[in-house]
């Protein structure tokens, strides 16, 4: 049996091309607005108002249980606060899989936005409650949710959209994760809440961007993929893609006929009838290389150092000569750079494709960090290299963001099919919390020991991605998860790369 190339039949059919549509362009907007923002917002907004947190944690353990923290003890609990985060997005990760084969991918993002809804009551009524307990709470709430979106939204989305537009509406959930990042750095300066009695206020004001998109979110389509294949409800599946493309469903007989062959492939693929659960993921030989690819580049997104090279940045910039308040706004600019880029990607991923783009990111990332790492080993001897610094920093941020950044999200939704997708992502998921755990533990104490030098290790780690996707990883642009799941089938035994057209006979 051939598997079609989606992307071929839709555009040669005199029926209907599928493009962007009311309700595409609605999901798009409001998943970035309610969803992906405020888990940016919750990675970046912590910083500002950090020792005045550590004030509060003090305080509130003086006036309720008569116990004064010294500084030591008071690291270890603002530590507890911050990386409580991530252990919320790792359970989050784990979740994802069987929140979204359970309620459809619709309703688990809804229920991931009460989760966010809650954490923000948590921040908003922490101070009056005089709790640390409700902080704590908070941010765990927050991080299960953020974990669920980036397991979950991407999925949705890329399910959602036709092939020819999957990589742009991939990109979307990064791009929003960004710009929650640059709005949570922008909302901390001092004449909007960066001010100290604001805290509550600061970590909270996100939840009313959720509120604001519950409603239009439960008037999205659910994913017709999801309904199709994994539900075998065909008539609510056909009725959702009708209402999703705008039109009659008698003139989607190219999309239907695609769902068909995914469902053929997901029977002969599990014909055992078990459910495509983690475990099993992990288990099948003919999903080692998808399932080792999504988890290398979601976990090198972080492991690439991208967190450290912002926790630098403001000491960069003071030492090029910029003041405090000034230093804070170059941050800022980093942070709009990656937002830019972010929003490039959704013209450049659908005309480049996803290898060029992401070999380019991760070969020139591993280049600019031993740069990087060189001048500041030198910065306080060489005049002239704090400057290098800034440019080094100003690439970093550029380069991440045209490819390692915003590919990693999404890419498990273009190389597993409908049946093992929701475990793959959350895998993908779970390595990216779980490189982000890592890095946040190790980076302050390898600072420490080796300076400078740490990101020769970032470097080191990234030139070894690098090899890795560029012997295994094909490109995924105009094929169906069916296509690229072939290639990929024989594990490192296969040839992904020697594969010159869409189709393959099976």
């Amino acid at each position: 049996m051939a598997i079609t190339n989606e992307l071929q039949s839709l555009t040669q059919s005199n029926e209907y091309k599928a493009g962007w549509s009311f309700y595409l362009v609605l999901a798009g907007v409001i998943t970035t607005i309610g969803s992906s923002l405020p888990v940016g917002y919750n990675i970046g907004v912590v910083n500002t108002p950090a020792e005045t947190l550590k004030q509060f944690c003090n305080e509130s353990f003086i006036t309720r249980y008569d116990v004064h923290l010294d500084q030591q003890w008071l690291n270890v609990l603002w530590a507890s606060v911050v990386s409580i985060f991530i252990v919320g997005g790792c359970i989050g990760s784990v979740l994802g899989s069987d929140l979204a084969n359970r309620l459809g991918r619709k309703m688990a993002t809804v229920v991931t936005n009460g989760l966010s809804v809650a954490g923000a009551v948590m921040f908003l009524f922490c101070e009056k409650a005089n709790s640390v307990e409700m902080l704590i709470i908070g941010r765990l709430l927050v991080g299960l949710s953020g974990g669920l979106t980036t397991s979950i939204v991407p999925m949705y989305l890329t399910e959602l959209s036709p092939l020819s537009l999957a990589g742009s509406m991939g990109a979307v959930c990064p791009m929003g994760v960004n710009v929650g990042v640059l709005v949570g750095q922008v909302m901390g300066l001092k004449f909007l809440l960066g001010q100290p009695p604001n805290w509550p206020y600061l970590l909270s004001v996100y939840a009313l961007l959720v509120i604001i998109c519950l409603p239009p979110l439960l008037m999205l389509p659910e994913s017709p993929k999801y309904l199709f294949v994994t539900k075998r409800d065909e008539e609510t599946a056909l009725k959702e893609l009708s209402r999703l493309r705008g039109v009659s469903s008698s003139l989607l007989t190219g999309e239907v006929e695609v769902l068909r062959e995914e469902v053929l492939a997901g029977e002969a693929a599990s014909q055992s009838g078990e459910k495509w659960t983690m475990g099993r993921v992990i288990m099948d030989p003919k999903l080692r290389l998808p399932l080792l690819l999504a988890c290398s580049m979601q976990a090198g997104q972080q492991t690439s150092g991208i967190n450290a090279v912002f926790y630098y940045s403001s000491t960069i910039f003071k030492q090029a000569g910029l003041s405090e308040e000034n230093s804070q706004y170059a941050t800022i600019g980093c942070g709009f750079i990656n937002v830019c880029t972010a929003v490039l990607m959704l013209k450049l991923l659908p005309r480049f494709g996803r290898r060029p783009l992401l070999l380019l990111s991760i070969g020139s990332a591993t280049v600019i960090l031993a740069i990087l790492a060189a001048s500041l080993k030198f910065i306080d001897t060489v005049s002239w290299m704090p400057y290098i610094c800034v440019i080094a920093v100003l690439s970093y941020v550029l380069v991440y963001g045209l490819g390692l950044g915003p590919i990693a999200y999404f890419i498990a939704s273009e190389i597993f099919e409908v049946g093992p997708r929701p475990a793959g992502m959350a895998w993908g998921s779970l390595a990216n919390w779980g490189g982000n755990f890592l890095v946040g533990m190790s980076f302050p104490s390898m600072r420490e020991l080796i300076g400078a030098y740490s990101f020769i290790v970032f470097a080191a780690i990234t030139g070894a991605l690098f090899v890795f996707q560029k012997m295994y990883f094909p490109e995924t642009r105009g094929k169906t998860p069916t296509q690229v799941a072939q290639l990929c089938s024989r594990g490192f035994r296969s040839k992904p790369l020697l594969s010159k057209t869409a189709d393959i006979n099976v």
